[in-house]
């Protein structure tokens, strides 16, 4: 029987897709439910499977431009062609392919190779049976000195320097499509501030063990910022917002999109209704997502629809940078590393953990104080969390951490 494997719908108004990568080769026999290959949109990749055992016979190749209900690939599922394949394997495991003879050395030859500190394996016998003679060590030894004489005299000679193209994926010049366009239709501008990390990186060090014994995932700093800017949206509400033609829309709800690079590039999945989870259900959702992202399973509904970013450069090593704007969103959140640096606390010089924090935003619904005090809230919940983000004191510590 032969069935057919068709290009799948990723979802919304999308029709046109690549072939990104086949994972078997034509000939093959495949199992059902085996990935067999990928295919990016505009927006994720989507993995293709075997519909039943078989024979695999390609019909795009990778790259290929398909569309929605193009016929990918067939599978022969007939009992004689699995027969066949499966005895063609049985006979290749019992019948492998005889190995050279090991070369054997005379006598002179050994005397050579011992002196020399010269392999078996690195010369060719041309004595009977493959037999190494003095002639064929001579015949090395000389070879190697002529090419570390050529390798000296080509130090002097001009380097010739190549390079490769290869066109972007579609995933990529969607990415490409989506940055030209923040910048250049929006009124994009930064601006920047700092935070402690100390009394975090005490919370975090206190209580980590705990957290993850309990819930099974890590007490990272996203949980934090991600709380953080749930409180500064809802203070600062025009950054909670978007264009739509000639009116503002407020969103009244917070949908965290969060920066995660993965294998195909950059992806920005969504927390939902981020506004009502606790630090356990962020770090939750925010490892439930980075681990589709990885393994490439993140669908385009995961993707869609967030009302504000955060991206962190700092995992890079990065120290200061200017996101540009997630459109249609209006703001982003660029967190950076977290560097030892000197600063001033009740006039005496410490040492302290501090992180720059940079916020790109659009001009054209969000003012210069309306940004500035949105990182100020930033600030003041990483640097006092107990008070501004776990109900004032530090009894409720235990119940925000849902320990």
């Amino acid at each position: 029987m032969i069935i057919q494997i068709k290009v799948p719908s990723p979802g919304e108004s999308i029709t046109e897709l690549e072939v990104s990568a086949w994972l078997v080769k034509n000939g093959d026999y495949v199992h059902k439910d085996q990935t067999i290959g990928e295919i990016d949109s505009d927006k994720a990749t989507l993995e293709i499977s075997a519909e039943e055992n078989g024979i695999i016979t390609l019909m795009k190749d990778k790259g290929e431009k398909v569309r929605v209900g193009d016929v990918l690939c067939i599978i022969d599922s007939s009992k004689e062609k699995i027969k066949e394949q499966q005895e063609k394997v049985i006979h290749e495991h019992k019948n492998p392919v005889e190995k050279d003879p090991t070369q054997i050395p005379s006598p002179a030859s050994k005397k050579i190779l011992n002196e020399k500190n010269i392999s078996i394996e690195s010369i060719q016998g041309t004595g009977k049976h493959g037999r190494i003679t003095k002639k064929d060590c001579i015949y090395h030894l000389e070879k190697l000195e002529k090419n570390e004489t050529s390798f000296i005299s080509n130090m002097n000679r001009p380097i010739y320097r190549s390079k490769t193209s290869a066109p972007l994926s579609s995933l990529r010049k969607k990415i490409a499509e989506r940055l030209v366009y923040a910048k250049n239709q929006t009124a994009s501008l930064t601006t920047f501030n700092e935070v402690d990390m100390r009394e975090i990186f005490m919370i975090r060090k206190k209580y980590k063990d705990l957290f993850k014994k309990k819930h099974g995932v890590n007490l990272g700093f996203m949980s934090f910022f991600t709380l953080s800017c749930v409180r500064a949206l809802q203070l600062y509400p025009d950054i909670n917002a978007t264009i739509s033609g000639e009116e503002k829309i407020n969103f009244e709800y917070c949908d965290i999109s969060i920066a995660i690079s993965g294998p195909k590039g950059l992806m920005v999945p969504v927390i939902r209704n981020a506004e009502h989870l606790s630090f356990r259900g962020i770090e939750q959702e925010i490892y439930r997502l980075s681990t589709r992202v990885h393994n490439g399973t993140i669908s385009i509904d995961e993707m869609t629809g967030g009302t504000f970013t955060i991206t962190n450069g700092g995992v890079f090593g990065s120290m200061l940078s200017t996101p540009i704007i997630n459109p249609p969103q209006s703001a982003i959140l660029g967190m950076h590393k977290i560097m030892e640096r000197p600063v001033v606390v009740n006039g005496s010089i410490e040492i302290r953990p501090i992180m720059y924090l940079a916020l790109s935003y659009d001009h054209r619904i969000i003012d210069g104080k309306e940004s500035v005090g949105f990182l100020v809230s930033i600030k003041e919940s990483i640097e006092n969390p107990v008070q501004f983000l776990m109900g004032g004191n530090e009894g409720n510590i235990y119940k925000k951490l849902e320990l």
